[in-house]
């Protein structure tokens, strides 16, 4: 059974994988940069700012220690499952379409693939912005899902990760984006009581 999902898995990574185009290259290059994604998260401190005036550091705190224990959690599992990702797997290799990175050299990540950090992230960013504000900003939702899915699908596309990889990602993001949206509210609950 795990083989036959295995082999599922790399079929589908190879699908995704093959929907190039020399736009949609450059696209989903930025895509997987967090740098491009700076005046998103910009917006995201500004609502939670304007939502939480009083108690800000609250949800700074929060989201700040959601983001360690998101990274943390996937390097743990990199480190134990110690699955190759798709660009550096020997039978995989020469099948995988990958891009040439800022310096010219074909980019494959790092060692590991399972799971996904930048889907984790993403994830996480994007569920505990939807349930810490759910209902009170407009776009809101398809905003956040919208960054969260073009993120994971960009790993995906870039040949790094397999799309279990990504799925897992985004479930453990999304547990650790709900979780810290109750821890936040607790302290801020919390607070308010004194």
């Amino acid at each position: 059974m795990l083989e036959a999902i295995k082999s599922f898995d790399e079929n589908l990574f190879l699908f995704f994988n093959g929907l190039h185009s020399p736009i949609v290259d450059s696209v989903m290059w930025l895509f997987s940069d967090k740098f491009f994604w700076v005046p998103l998260y910009i917006w995201f401190l500004w609502i939670l700012y304007k939502r939480y005036p009083k108690n800000y550091w609250t949800v700074l705190i929060a989201v700040v220690l959601m983001i360690v224990a998101s990274d943390q959690l996937c390097n743990i599992f990199k480190d134990s499952v110690l699955r190759l990702r798709p660009s550096n797997d020997p039978h995989l290799r020469l099948l995988v379409h990958v891009l040439k990175d800022y310096n010219g050299n074909e980019y494959r990540g790092g060692s590991y693939s399972f799971y996904s950090g930048h889907a984790s992230n993403a994830f996480a960013v994007a569920i505990f912005m939807i349930t810490t504000l759910s209902g009170k900003i407009k776009y809101l939702i398809p905003v956040s899902l919208t960054y969260a899915i073009l993120t994971a699908y960009s790993r995906v596309y870039l040949g790094v990760h397999y799309p279990g990889d990504i799925l897992v990602g985004a479930i453990m993001g999304s547990m650790l984006g709900i979780g810290f949206a109750v821890v936040h509210e607790k302290m801020r609950s919390n607070l308010k009581m004194r």
